[in-house]
């Protein structure tokens, strides 16, 4: 074989990988980079609950620090964690927390949510995902399911399950985060 053979095979197989990448990437998507502790917080994309209806995505939060709650109505330990997160917003929501709760219930499900936000005296933002592109994006795997997110977009912690958000070490990540005030958005 000439080594102009051996480069062409060479070639074809780099190719080939390539086409193979890019094809994974297409098909399994956020799949190939899972979404930890260390990592870019994915896109968000939801819709308001509250005033007019509009989408609402990271980007809305910029210069802030996000707590991202993925959640449901139907879910008891969501309802059991809902109190201490409520907590946490009042004390650090004006230092620049952004608490997003993202409600993934079923279409048409609009009235249910905001019954619910209401009969536990929630006052932070609850956005819905009926679609559920919240759950694919940070690869939910149950409910709750909460990340603390930088200022920066890098995410800083990540719950599976209830916690109690009111507890002195999610108080002192969000004290160590949120810096010694906020930060000024560009003009």
């Amino acid at each position: 074989m000439t080594a102009r053979q051996q480069w062409t095979i060479v070639l074809g197989i780099v190719a080939l990988l390539a086409v193979l990448l890019a094809a994974a990437t297409h098909y399994l998507g956020d799949e190939l980079f899972p979404v930890s502790v260390g990592s870019t917080a994915p896109a968000l994309e939801a819709t308001t609950l509250v005033g007019p209806k509009r989408t609402k995505t990271l980007a809305d939060y910029k210069g802030k620090v996000v707590l991202l709650n993925v959640w449901a109505t139907w879910c008891e330990p969501c309802k059991v964690e809902m109190p201490s997160i409520e907590k946490l917003h009042r004390e650090f929501g004006a230092q620049g927390l952004a608490v997003v709760a993202v409600s993934v219930d079923d279409p048409g499900t609009e009235e249910h949510v905001r019954d619910f936000a209401k009969e536990l005296g929630i006052t932070f933002e609850i956005l819905h995902d009926p679609q559920k592109l919240t759950v694919q994006k940070y690869q939910i795997t149950g409910y709750p399911e909460t990340f603390v997110i930088a200022r920066d977009g890098t995410i800083r912690k990540k719950i599976w399950g209830a916690t109690d958000w009111s507890s002195e070490a999610n108080r002192a990540l969000i004290r160590e985060l949120l810096g010694p005030g906020p930060v000024a958005l560009g003009h």
